[in-house]
C-alpha cells in the first residue's frame, strides 16, 4: 500500500467514505484481517472499480491478489475524515430533535462530543440534555469560543432554522449540519449539510412503488447520496 500525497475528494466519493468506514469497523470486530474491493463493493452496494477509484484518493492501492488491508485502511479513512480528532459540537434547539441529537451514542462513537445546546424557550433553559445544560441562545458564541466549536447542528423548526444558522456564522461556526426542512444562506466559506427526512422517505416511497409494481429499482448504492447539501 502507498501513502503518497492525496488529491483532493470528489464529493460523491467523500460520501461514500463513511460507509466504506462502517463496513471495515463491522470487519475488524469480526476479525478480518483483509478485504478485497470487491467484498467492500458488495457490502457497500457500490462497484469495485468506484471502490478502488474511492479509495486510490487516500494514496492507498491495496495489493494484488490480497486487498486491503482492513485496520490500516480504517486508519486512512478516519485520516482522512478527520476523526483522529475529538470534535466538539453545538446544538440550536433543545426541542425533541435536538435532545434526541444530544442522547445519541453514535455521535460519541465516532469523535464527536456535544459541548453545548442553545434554545430560546425559558421552559427548556437550565434542562440536562445529554449530559449538558441547555443554555440561552444568546450565549452560543460564547460556548463556541470557550469549547473551540467549528461544528453546529440546527435542530429548530424551519422558521427558525435561518436565524439560527445566522447565529451560528455570526459565533464562529464554519461546518453546519442542518436538520431544519429548509434551504439555508450561508456566507461563502462556511460548509453546510442538509439532512431531509421527508425527501428521504419519498425516495423510500418510490422504491416501494417500483417494487410493488415489478419494477427494477435502482440499488441502494448507486443513487446519490442521502445526505445533501
Amino acid at each position: 500500500m502507498s501513502d503518497s500525497p492525496r488529491r483532493r475528494i470528489p464529493e460523491a466519493a467523500l460520501g461514500r467514505l463513511p460507509i466504506y468506514l462502517r463496513i471495515l469497523v463491522d470487519l475488524g470486530t469480526e476479525n478480518v484481517a483483509q478485504v478485497s474491493s470487491e467484498q467492500l463493493a458488495e457490502l457497500a452496494a457500490v462497484n469495485a472499480a468506484k471502490v478502488r477509484k474511492d479509495l486510490s484518493y487516500l494514496g492507498t492501492y491495496g495489493t494484488r491478489g490480497v486487498g486491503y488491508e482492513v485496520q490500516f485502511l480504517m486508519y486512512q479513512i478516519q485520516r482522512e475524515l478527520g476523526l483522529n480528532q475529538s470534535w466538539p459540537i453545538v446544538i440550536v434547539g433543545a426541542g425533541n430533535l435536538g435532545q434526541a441529537l444530544a442522547n445519541f451514542s453514535g455521535i460519541a462513537e465516532r469523535g464527536f462530543h456535544i459541548v453545548g445546546v442553545v434554545d430560546k424557550d425559558d421552559s427548556k433553559i437550565g434542562t440536562v440534555v445529554g449530559g449538558v445544560r441547555v443554555k440561552h441562545v444568546d450565549e452560543l458564541t460564547n460556548i463556541v469560543q470557550s469549547k473551540a466549536v467549528s461544528i453546529g447542528i440546527i435542530a429548530t423548526p424551519a422558521q427558525h432554522a435561518q436565524e439560527a444558522a445566522d447565529a451560528l456564522v455570526r459565533a464562529g461556526v464554519g461546518s453546519i449540519m442542518n436538520f431544519a426542512p429548509t434551504v439555508l444562506a450561508v456566507p461563502r466559506g462556511v460548509n453546510i449539510r442538509k439532512v431531509d427526512l421527508a425527501l428521504e422517505l419519498q425516495i423510500l416511497s418510490y422504491y416501494e412503488q417500483t417494487r410493488n409494481n415489478g419494477l427494477r429499482a435502482v440499488p441502494t448504492g448507486e443513487h446519490s447520496d442521502s445526505v445533501s447539501a
